[in-house]
């Protein structure tokens, strides 16, 4: 029994440096989630509680310590009250559902000309749109209000359905698998409070969807006639035809092709 555990100790090396690497990996991958968004700011001033409460213990102030032992005692609540959405979006990305995932590339091309044709004539005529494109992450929970289209990708079906006298012209036309699934949808906004006052709700919708779950979506403006793209929460606007093809032809394309690629 000793010959065994002395054994399995001489690999103690490498199960601590699994250990570690796993560590290091989950915390990298946290990292990568909440670039960019609210919980940085959040983390910030939980590193500055954490200091205060060292501190409050080197120099013996007591009122404080207790104070603050009585808050972080709750530190795992606090935790996942102020980062549920973060929780839910991390949690939520288990799946993998790429939008080209079954198409041929000659669909996909297909797919895509429309998509961008579509884009740049509404723009074109100052036709408001916000289009929503499943990638990874499932949309189901916000389909539940909208008309149920399942159509094939089409730049005039897309136009019409964003025509002013369309009865669902206001919502999000959503696709997934490469097809129209769902128009009229009713997304949540955003609450970030750092949003620039000159974007306008279907711009809030984009970055409110997008804050929650891993799509992409296209805003059409009505004022301006801009095209811009909208992912993990951050907006890139002011998009010409060329570059909204590229844009998405990145942001779409399944993760082996992309590495068969490169």
């Amino acid at each position: 029994m000793d010959g065994v555990v002395d054994y399995m100790r001489g690999f103690r090396w490498l199960v601590d440096t699994l250990d570690v690497g796993l560590v290091a990996f989950i915390i990298y991958r946290i990292m990568l989630l909440i670039k960019g968004t609210r919980a940085v700011q959040m983390l910030v001033g939980l590193a500055v509680i954490l200091a205060v409460y060292v501190a409050s213990r080197v120099s013996g102030l007591h009122t404080l310590q207790w104070i603050l032992d009585n808050f972080l005692s709750s530190i795992i609540l606090v935790i996942v009250v102020l980062f549920q959405e973060d929780i839910r979006r991390a949690l939520i990305h288990v799946g993998a559902n790429p939008f080209f995932a079954d198409l041929s590339y000659r669909e996909e091309t297909e797919v895509m000309s429309e998509l961008v044709k579509a884009c740049v004539n509404m723009a074109n005529k100052r036709i408001g749109a916000l289009i929503v494109i499943e990638r990874e992450t499932g949309l189901k929970d916000f389909l539940e209000v909208g008309v149920e289209i399942d159509a094939k990708v089409s730049s005039d079906l897309i136009t019409s359905i964003f025509l002013p006298y369309s009865p669902i012209h206001d919502g999000a036309l959503v696709l997934q698998q490469g097809r129209l699934k769902r128009a009229g949808c009713f997304l949540p906004l955003t609450q970030n409070p750092e949003i620039s006052k000159t974007l306008g709700t279907r711009h809030r919708a984009a970055i409110g969807l997008t804050e929650l779950v891993d799509a992409v979506a296209i805003v059409v403006s009505e004022e301006t006639g801009k095209i811009s793209v909208v992912v993990g929460g951050r907006i890139t606007r002011d998009l010409d035809s060329t570059a909204l093809s590229r844009v998405l032809k990145r942001l779409l394309e399944p993760r082996e092709k992309r590495k068969k690629v490169s």
